[in-house]
C-alpha cells in the first residue's frame, strides 16, 4: 500500500475512535470573553504547535486543496480582516480551502482556518464569504479554540493530552505522528463539540461585524450569508455537519446583527474580482461524476445573465470543462471572450495549460507573459515554474524559484519545486537542503533535519559543510525548546 494511503487510513481510524472515545463537549459557563487570559487555556506557543502538527498531517487528507492562487486569496482575505481585528490577535491568520460541497467553515488552534468548498460556491457577493470568514477570526481573537480544547471538563484535557503525546513520540523519532494527529474531518468535529456558549458566538460576530466595516466590506454580507446558512440548515435538517451545527444561528444573533446594521449608513463596499474567479475554480474542483454537466448550464446561466467579473468568471469555467473534456480550440474561445470581459491571473494560468497542448516551449513563453502581468501571483508563479520545467530550462526554473521565496518565504510548495529542478541538474546537496526548508515550514522537524543530514554527508565543501552544521544544529535546538514546550501538557 502506498505509504501516504496508509498514513491516512490509520489516522482516520485513529479519528474515528476519537470521537467515540470523547463525548460531546459544551462551552464552558466560566469561558472568558474580551480580557485577561485564563490559567486553563493553552499558551499561544502551544496552540501553534498543535495547529502546525494537524496542518502538517493535514496537507496529506484527500480533501486538502493544494492550491496556491486559491489558498493565496483566502489567506489574503484573512489577514486583511484580520488587520482590523478590535484586540490583537495572538496567532496569524492562515485560511486554506477544503474539496467538500457541505456549507462550513472551521478553525484550528494556532490561527489556522479552513474554509468548505461549498461555503465559497454558496457565497453571492465577497462581503458574504468575509462575513464568515470574519466571525471565524473573531473566535480565534477571543482565542474561544485554545481554551475550550483545553478545559479540564468531559475529557478535553486527555485530547491535548493525546495530540501533545503523538507530538513528543514523532519529534523523538518513535512514531507517527498520523497516529495520533487527527485529519480536517476529525478537526471540524472537535470545532463541532466545542459548542460555543451563545456569549461566544455573539462576541463572535460582534468583532467579526467591525472587522468587515473597517476592512471596506459591506456588513450586510454577514446577515445575508447567516441567513442563506439558516435556510441551509433547515432544508438539510438531520444531515448535520452544516455551519449552522457548529455555530448555532439563532434569531437573537440575526436581530443583533440587524440593529447593529440599522445603526449605520449603506456601506459601499470595494470587492476584490479575483473572489468570482477562485469562486469558479472550487466550484469546478468540487464537481463529481455528473456534476460537471449541471456546473456547465450554471457557468451558462451567469455568462448570459450577470455582468463584469462574474460573467467573465463563468466563461472561465466554461474554458475548464472544455480543457477538461479535451476541447482545447473551444476552450481557448471561451477563454478569450472572458479576457475581453475582464483580465485575471487566473486566465492567464489557464492560457499557460491550454499553451502546453501544442508544446512545452509555447508554455514557457505564455507563462512569461502571465508573470509579467501578475508578479504577485503565486499561482501564475507556480505555472511560471512547472512550465520551465517541463521545457527542460532547470538552471531558468533555479533562478526562478529562488528569486520566488525570497519573495514568499513562508510557502514551501516553492521549496519542494526548486529542490526537484537542482535535483535533475545533480545538486543534490542543495536539492536537500530545500526539501529541509519545505518540511521545515510545513511543521516536519525530524524529516527536515534527515533532509540536512543528508546534504551534509554529500557534500565535500568545508563552508559548506559549516553552514549545514549550523542549520542542523539550529533545528535540533527547535526540537529540543519543542519538547520543553510540549512536556507539561503532556499529562494533565
Amino acid at each position: 500500500m502506498n505509504p501516504c494511503l496508509r498514513r491516512i487510513g490509520q489516522t482516520l481510524c485513529l479519528s474515528a475512535a476519537l470521537a467515540c472515545a470523547f463525548p460531546a463537549w459544551s462551552q464552558p459557563m466560566g469561558l472568558p470573553s474580551m480580557g485577561a487570559a485564563s490559567a486553563s487555556e493553552l499558551s499561544p506557543l502551544v496552540e501553534h504547535t498543535l495547529g502546525q502538527a494537524i496542518m502538517e498531517q493535514g496537507r496529506h487528507d484527500p480533501t486538502y486543496i493544494a492550491d496556491l492562487d486559491i489558498n493565496q486569496y483566502l489567506t489574503a482575505l484573512g489577514r486583511k480582516l484580520a488587520a482590523h481585528a478590535p484586540q490583537a490577535l495572538s496567532q496569524t491568520i492562515t485560511v486554506f480551502a477544503v474539496r467538500d460541497p457541505a456549507i462550513n467553515a472551521f478553525a484550528l488552534p494556532g490561527g489556522y482556518i479552513g474554509i468548505n468548498s461549498g461555503l465559497v460556491v454558496a457565497a453571492q457577493s465577497e462581503s458574504e464569504l468575509a462575513g464568515v470568514l470574519a466571525h471565524e477570526i473573531g473566535h480565534v481573537m477571543q482565542r474561544h479554540i485554545a481554551r475550550g480544547i483545553a478545559q479540564q471538563s468531559q475529557g478535553t484535557g486527555l485530547m491535548v493530552a493525546t495530540l501533545v503525546g503523538a507530538l513528543l513520540a514523532a519529534l523523538a523519532g518513535q512514531g507517527d505522528l498520523a497516529m495520533g494527529v487527527a485529519t480536517f474531518g476529525q478537526a471540524a468535529t472537535i470545532d463541532r463539540q466545542l459548542g460555543f456558549s451563545r456569549s461566544a458566538e455573539q462576541e463572535a460576530d460582534r468583532a467579526g461585524f467591525q472587522m468587515m466595516r473597517q476592512a471596506g466590506f459591506d456588513p450586510r454580507g454577514m446577515l445575508d450569508m447567516f441567513r442563506r446558512l439558516m435556510n441551509a440548515s433547515r432544508l438539510n435538517e438531520g444531515t448535520g455537519g452544516g455551519y449552522a451545527s457548529t455555530h448555532p444561528l439563532s434569531i437573537q444573533r440575526l436581530s443583533d446583527i440587524e440593529n447593529r446594521l440599522a445603526e449605520l449608513p449603506p456601506a459601499a463596499a470595494h470587492p476584490d474580482p479575483e473572489f468570482w474567479f477562485v469562486r469558479a475554480r472550487l466550484a469546478l474542483l468540487q464537481a463529481r461524476g455528473g456534476a460537471d454537466e449541471r456546473l456547465r448550464q450554471t457557468f451558462k446561466s451567469e455568462a448570459r445573465d450577470r455582468q463584469g467579473s462574474r460573467k467573465a468568471a463563468a466563461l472561465y469555467g466554461l474554458a475548464w470543462l472544455d480543457w477538461k473534456a479535451g476541447q482545447a480550440e473551444a476552450a481557448r474561445q471561451q477563454l478569450e471572450a472572458a479576457r475581453a470581459v475582464q483580465t485575471a491571473p487566473q486566465l492567464d494560468m489557464l492560457d499557460v495549460r491550454l499553451a502546453r497542448a501544442r508544446s512545452p516551449s509555447a508554455a514557457a513563453d505564455a507563462s512569461a507573459q502571465a508573470w509579467k502581468r501578475w508578479p504577485q501571483s503565486q499561482g501564475v508563479a507556480d505555472e511560471r515554474a512547472r512550465a520551465l520545467q517541463a521545457a527542460g530550462q532547470d538552471q531558468a526554473a533555479v533562478d526562478f524559484l529562488k528569486a520566488a521565496v525570497r519573495q514568499w518565504p513562508d510557502t514551501p510548495e516553492f521549496q519542494q519545486l526548486l529542490s526537484n529542478s537542482l535535483e535533475r541538474l545533480g545538486d543534490k546537496v542543495q536539492a536537500h537542503e530545500a526539501m529541509a526548508s519545505y518540511f521545515e515550514q510545513t511543521g516536519a522537524l525530524p524529516t527536515a533535519m534527515e533532509h540536512l543530514q543528508q546534504a551534509r554527508r554529500l557534500s565535500k565543501d568545508f563552508y559548506e559543510q559549516s553552514r549545514l552544521d549550523m542549520r542542523i544544529r539550529a533545528l535540533r535546538d527547535s526540537l529540543e525548546n519543542q519538547r520543553a514546550l510540549l512536556e507539561p501538557y503532556k499529562k494533565k
